[in-house]
């Protein structure tokens, strides 16, 4: 008998996407089904875990304008 696996639908940019099912490759625990190049629909009980893995990447990834280089007139 078919087992039903709870989900949440995620749309995102590609880019995001990417880096999910980056994360997701490691031990498939996130992903249930890639529907399109910005849509998935990813595990309901694991949404919490993989927005923290997200945010880490993300912050290690994005650079914050420093602003010691602006010329004060």
């Amino acid at each position: 008998m078919p087992r039903a696996i709870r989900g949440v639908l995620v749309e995102c940019d590609p880019s995001i996407k990417s880096i999910i099912v980056k994360i997701d490759a490691q031990d498939h625990a996130f992903i249930v089904e890639e529907l399109d190049d910005q849509t998935l629909v990813i595990k309901e009980n694991m949404l919490t875990l993989l927005k923290q893995k997200l945010d880490v990447i993300l912050a290690e990834t994005q650079t914050v304008p420093d602003d010691s280089d602006k010329e004060m007139d």
